[in-house]
């Protein structure tokens, strides 16, 4: 009879990931992205475990995105004051806060929870080629699209 293998946090064996985004769409990444840092790409996927590895993005200045959205979606941010609305348009986002941009896209489709926020410290964006996790010696992350 099989048993299912629940994953203890002791027992999580992490990897760390290079995603090169030059070329790639913003969607397809983020997906990519988010299931590595939850760790659904693993046969020991626990969902109430932190059983997800460390992902690098760089060349996030490179990202494309398809269609109009660029000039119609906006991001809203609100300060909690009356008249605290800030509305930046995608166009925006990319040109001056592409890591914001990139990183809001993936941590949207992470858990809104505590085991979230420990996920979202697992990801790396940098807007350049260069990163300072040659130490970890990082494996390519391959992502089509």
């Amino acid at each position: 009879m099989r048993q299912t293998t629940m994953l203890k946090p002791a027992e999580v064996v992490r990897q760390w990931y290079v995603v090169d985004a030059t070329g790639l769409t913003l969607g397809r990444l983020s997906t990519e992205v988010a299931a590595v840092l939850r760790g659904k790409h693993k046969p020991t996927f626990t969902p109430n475990v932190d059983c997800g590895d460390f992902v690098i993005v760089i060349n996030a200045d490179k990202i494309v995105v398809t269609g109009n959205k660029l000039e119609t979606k906006n991001y809203y941010n609100h300060s909690q004051f009356p008249g605290g609305l800030r509305v930046r348009s995608m166009r925006t986002m990319k040109e001056n806060y592409t890591i914001e941009w990139v990183e809001r896209s993936i941590q949207g489709m992470l858990p809104h929870t505590k085991l979230g926020n420990v996920q979202r410290k697992h990801l790396f964006v940098y807007k350049g080629a260069e990163h300072p996790h040659a130490a970890q010696k990082p494996v390519e992350l391959v992502i089509k699209g």
